[in-house]
């Protein structure tokens, strides 16, 4: 299955990127955030120290923790050993194997029957370096999941929850509310971490609720040189028109036909356009070279 993103890591980083949360009432609301989960499966990013651990070790039916720090894992091992519903994974998130967390067991899959996975539900305070990468690999597998809440940057919250026709709207956040309803949860100060970070955090909570169908995308068109990657042209460079960022790809008649059935101006820039809109484009220029 193609990937929204490609996982390669920036050359130089910092150490693992993670400021650990250290504030207990901020650590209640986030999990109070992803309401009731005693039914749910939740899987946990960078559960670091366990602040926000050892409260969901009481309230998930299931919790996966998926920490990269060798020693931080080990020790979340040794003090969740006694609860039966933890499991602590040693693992980038970023090359984890979703679908063998999530999808259908080998051996138990009954042919004929589709498989339904129950959602799960996602939390993190995830490192700032990777934030992007994350999110949309996860948004990427938004089929096993239901929410997530998530603490970022805070210019990255708004750039994820940016409305068409802001400054800070792009391909991030066109891609986000393709697949979930953004909501801005609350801002943290730097004092809630430690070490403290030189910003300000937001929690989001991302409730999933694709788009697709609504906007005539279907999975093939979304996934296989699809709408992501029409997205990911549209806004390949921020200063330049809508027309000369996809002029590269399309031939210069059809796209202008492309542009007039869908009614959008070739001046226009992508952060202008809504998701319907861009929709439009998309399935004007692909019915175009379809021949329909």
């Amino acid at each position: 299955m193609p990937k929204v993103v490609s996982t390669r890591r920036p050359q130089h980083k910092p150490k693992l990127g993670q400021h650990f949360l250290a504030d207990d009432s901020f650590a209640l609301q986030i999990v109070d955030a992803l309401g009731d989960v005693s039914q749910n499966t939740v899987l946990e990013i960078g559960p670091g120290r366990g602040v926000l651990t050892s409260l969901l070790a009481k309230r998930a039916q299931r919790l996966i923790a998926v920490e990269l720090d060798r020693v931080l894992a080990a020790q979340l091992r040794l003090r969740f050993g006694m609860f039966s519903n933890v499991e602590v994974i040693e693992a980038d998130i970023l090359s984890v194997d979703i679908d063998s967390l999530f999808g259908p067991k080998p051996g138990l899959r009954r042919p004929g029957i589709e498989f339904k996975p129950t959602p799960a539900k996602v939390v993190g305070n995830l490192p700032y370096y990777i934030t992007s990468d994350i999110l949309l690999r996860l948004l990427d597998y938004s089929k096993y999941f239901e929410t997530l809440v998530i603490l970022v940057q805070r210019e990255v919250a708004d750039r994820i929850a940016a409305k068409p026709g802001s400054s800070d709207y792009g391909l991030l956040s066109a891609t986000a509310q393709l697949y979930a309803r953004v909501e801005k949860l609350f801002t943290l100060p730097p004092g809630a971490f430690s070490p403290p970070p030189k910003v300000h955090s937001t929690a989001l909570r991302l409730t999933i609720a694709p788009r697709q169908q609504e906007l005539g995308l279907n999975s093939h068109a979304l996934t296989n040189n699809g709408f992501i990657d029409f997205l990911r042209l549209s806004f390949g460079q921020k200063r330049k028109t809508l027309w000369n960022n996809l002029k590269s790809n399309y031939a210069e008649p059809e796209l202008r036909a492309a542009m007039i059935k869908a009614k959008v101006k070739p001046t226009a820039r992508a952060e202008v356009l809504t998701l319907e809109q861009s929709a439009a484009l998309f399935r004007a220029l692909r019915n175009a070279r379809d021949g329909s």
